[in-house]
């Protein structure tokens, strides 16, 4: 379930709050950390921390505190995040590798046991060892791959005694992620040349370290892959499966999965005939209009459109009906939409019981290109109530074998919407009442067209088997009467 609104400003909040600098926030990602619908992707990810004199002992605590619960939020594991830790103050000291912990408990318990060093800040030298020691294959990292992050948080308190500019640039040029974390009266220069781009996303302030345990689920979101299947943020029409930070779709058994990768069809390879009934009246406006192109483009991306496949036409109507493109003009989807795109809107009246007659009697008319012995599809598209009756031309439409869809938005007539569209209406009937949300009646909609078998070539196959068994039978008799008539 998603959080209501209020826990997402709570959540905004505890992660906002005690830091000057902005904490960029994906409302999707704090939805699923809510919902606990949220892994982490793998990575290598080693903690840098301060323990120079200036940061007292009691401070030290909370530091470990932070990182403690940071990587309660991780998924640890040899194929997940491996966690090392480093302590720096005028020397550098790898308190954890990489791949000496390979459980949450494990590397939480070893946390607890890190002393502070107490000497001077050598920050750069610091991140050098990161970048030469920490980070190796011999400590536990991996090959580097799109596949595994890599990140250092270094979190300190005071101005370094070594540069770390250069040092920084080598890192992050090495593919290392580079986040800065600084207390009380650090040098937020130093912490802009260190950290990664964006800023904002990378360095943080907070003024003592009683507050730094704050951060913690900043951090725990930036590590956050939401399972966009388990939050439903996805587009596959019948299953969904998780990958870290993606998805893909497939289908159920018995149906194929379309050249769009989301939609479904028990019968991809049947050829069709779509053509598409336009409303342009007045009541659209044009910004509606570019809305309702885009719809069109959304359903043709999911058609197997060619040569041989489906076939799509457009007509525009209003007062009057105009003829965009026949079908079979464009084989192609990319000339499709192109030419979709291209439409002019027309204004004026709504005549769509003029349209429907046209739909019958031209569009799917041979001489518009329409094929014989191939299925024919309707999609009708309207925005207000019909200027002329609808019943007869509608009926005629379905009569004539054509399966019926109708969409209807803001002033549409449910009614006459349902008197235009094929049985059962529940699949061939969509209403909206706001443009915007015309996409989703494009995900709903399907064009599942099978190919029946034609009676007559049936009878036909039957009939030849018939005259074939009986020949065969014929043949079988006079060899045996010769056989007899040689034994005399």
């Amino acid at each position: 379930m998603i959080p209501s609104p209020p826990l997402f400003l709570l959540l905004l909040g505890l992660m906002g709050a005690h830091a000057t600098a902005p904490v960029s926030v994906d409302l999707r990602t704090a939805a699923a950390m809510a919902a606990g619908l949220c892994n982490t992707r793998p990575t290598d990810l080693v903690f840098i921390v301060d323990s120079s004199r200036s940061v007292r002992p009691s401070e030290f605590e909370q530091v470990k505190v932070f990182l403690a619960k940071v990587i309660e939020g991780l998924d640890v594991g040899p194929d997940a995040t491996r966690v090392g830790v480093v302590n720096y103050a005028s020397r550098v000291k790898n308190e954890l590798s990489l791949k000496t912990h390979k459980t949450k408990a494990g590397l939480v318990k070893a946390v607890t046991k890190i002393e502070p060093l107490s000497t001077g800040t050598m920050t750069g030298l610091a991140i050098q060892f990161a970048l030469n020691v920490a980070f190796s294959e011999a400590e536990g990292a991996r090959i580097k791959s799109p596949d595994i992050s890599k990140v250092a948080i270094i979190v300190t308190d005071g101005r370094p005694q070594d540069n770390v500019k250069e040092v920084a640039a080598r890192a992050r040029d090495a593919g290392i992620e580079l986040y800065a974390i600084g207390v009380g009266r650090v040098d937020l220069n130093t912490l802009k040349q260190i950290a990664s781009e964006q800023l904002d996303d990378h360095v943080d302030y907070v003024e003592s370290y009683s507050v730094i345990e704050k951060l913690t689920k900043k951090f725990q979101e930036a590590f956050c892959v939401a399972d966009l299947c388990a939050t439903g943020d996805h587009d596959c029409q019948q299953v969904c499966i998780s990958a870290p930070g993606s998805f893909k779709c497939a289908c159920k058994e018995g149906f194929s999965l379309l050249e769009d990768g989301k939609s479904c069809s028990a019968c991809s390879n049947a050829a069709t005939d779509v053509v598409f009934l336009i409303d342009g009246s007045k009541s659209v406006r044009p910004e509606n209009f570019e809305l309702v192109k885009k719809w069109i483009n959304q359903i043709i991306d999911k058609l197997d459109v060619s040569e041989t496949k489906a076939h799509v036409g457009l007509v525009q109507y209003s007062s009057s009906v105009k003829q965009e493109f026949p079908l079979g003009r464009y084989n192609n989807k990319k000339d499709l939409k192109d030419a979709v795109k291209k439409m002019a809107y027309m204004e004026r009246g709504t005549m769509t019981g003029q349209a429907l007659r046209y739909l019958t009697d031209s569009s799917f008319a041979p001489a518009s290109g329409a094929r014989p012995g191939v299925a024919k599809v309707g999609i009708v598209f309207t925005d207000g109530r019909s200027q002329d009756y609808i019943g007869d031309a509608a009926k005629k439409a379905k009569e004539q074998g054509c399966k019926m869809y109708a969409v209807g938005v803001g002033n549409a007539v449910e009614d006459e919407l349902r008197e235009i569209a094929s049985q059962p209406t529940g699949e061939h009937y969509f209403y909206t009442a706001d443009f915007k949300a015309m996409t989703a009646i494009a995900k709903k909609l399907q064009i599942n067209i099978c190919q029946e078998e034609d009676p007559c070539e049936c009878d036909s196959v039957v009939k030849f088997q018939k005259k074939v068994e009986e020949a065969l039978q014929a043949l079988t008799k006079k060899h045996i009467l010769y056989k007899s008539v040689r034994v005399r």
